[in-house]
């Protein structure tokens, strides 16, 4: 009897391992089915482009440089202060923008880009900034909460400095009657919420695009989008990681306009 309860104990003891065994290896398969299929889901997505919508005008909102006035500096830091009129720096944009995107909880701000450079963002109208000896080229306008471009043609300012002494290979000529165009957004680590629609946005001067005349051929992780609006955008079904973004000012014929900054690339990320 004794011997007969120890061989009943053995094969439940097998069986309850068979078991548990066989769970972990669902479990397992599961995870990896899912793994997979996020993976396949993210690699099926697809990048869209849509008009962004339903952001205040500031029509009538201005950007002044009042210093300096000089464009010969002899010393690498400047001071830079600007007069801000019909428009509030600091303040949150409102209405919020209803497409969740990127916003500073800082306010509104000054976008001020150097060479084509990221830009960086200043909550007040006066700042400092250093410039390496040699010829550059700023452009500053008012920028919403969510780093859109407020476009009016008071809204920015361009212009050359020429810092120091520089050598022949540091000067740059500019046409500044010409079609230039500066990008602004993305920029840096897109997180959490702020992955899933992402604005693209650039800086026109001397131009406007239409279907007939200039346009912007955007290429966001090798994708081409034809631009014949000059309005901010929003990207989406872009995947985790890095991205990459390549802007193009082209003619009516499709062929790259010339300009120092009218072809640009950037990378950005996105994180979970």
């Amino acid at each position: 009897m004794k011997k007969t309860s120890l061989i009943l104990s053995a094969i439940a003891l097998v069986f309850a391992t068979s078991c548990n065994n066989d769970t972990k290896k669902e479990e397992k398969k599961t995870e990896t089915e899912m793994s997979s299929t996020e993976d396949n889901a993210q690699q099926d997505q697809k990048i869209t482009l849509t008009k962004l919508e339903g952001s205040p005008e500031f029509a009538n909102s201005g950007l002044k440089l009042k210093s300096p006035t000089d464009t010969k500096q002899s010393k690498k830091e400047i001071e830079f202060d600007f007069e801000v009129s019909n428009y509030e720096l600091g303040a949150q944009t409102e209405p919020e923008q209803p497409n969740m995107l990127a916003s500073s909880d800082k306010g509104q701000h000054i976008h001020f880009i150097l060479d084509n450079e990221p830009y960086s963002a200043h909550y007040e109208s006066k700042f400092s900034k250093t410039l390496e000896q040699g010829d550059h080229v700023m452009i500053a306008f008012l920028s919403r909460s969510y780093h859109e471009a407020v476009k009016n043609e008071n809204s920015y300012v361009v212009k050359k400095f020429s810092v120091g002494e520089p050598t022949q290979d540091q000067m740059m000529e500019v046409d500044f009657e010409a079609p230039h165009m500066f990008y602004s957004r993305p920029k840096g680590t897109y997180k959490g919420v702020d992955t899933k629609k992402v604005m693209l946005d650039f800086f026109l001067v001397n131009t406007d695009l239409a279907t007939d005349a200039n346009k912007v051929r955007a290429t966001i992780n090798g994708e081409e989008f034809m631009i014949d609006d000059w309005v901010p955008y929003v990207m989406e079904g872009l995947p985790m990681g890095e991205n990459t973004v390549e802007l193009e000012l082209l003619d009516a014929d499709g062929n790259l306009i010339d300009g120092p900054y009218n072809k640009s690339t950037r990378t950005f990320m996105l994180e979970k």
